[in-house]
């Protein structure tokens, strides 16, 4: 019961917490942006079975390997893709803790 709580409020709550705090003038963007980093989870469309609950995304997929957490955090750095990665980086954040739990 707690792994699924910390996973959602890590993907849903921790970006609103940063949008309302950094982006308060366009909070909802920014909300949205960061929200639309959970389309990488498109790439377990490519496992079998799809969903596994024992499974680690980590590295397992490829949107959520070692080099793509590389790209997801340079874009951190470039202020136009700032937001991108930040919803990239929080979804890996939200795995990490889904391997830590399990």
């Amino acid at each position: 019961m707690l792994q699924p709580m910390v996973h959602y409020s890590i993907h849903f709550g921790l970006p609103l917490v940063i949008a309302l705090i950094f982006f308060k003038g366009h909070w909802l963007k920014a909300y949205g942006i960061m929200i639309l980093g959970m389309l990488i989870d498109l790439d377990h469309l490519l496992a079998n079975p799809i969903f596994d609950p024992n499974r680690c995304s980590i590295n397992f997929h490829p949107l959520h390997s070692y080099y793509a957490i590389a790209v997801y955090l340079l874009l951190l750095l470039p202020k136009n893709t700032r937001l991108i990665g930040l919803g990239l980086v929080i979804h890996i954040i939200a795995d990490i803790a889904d391997c830590i739990l399990m």
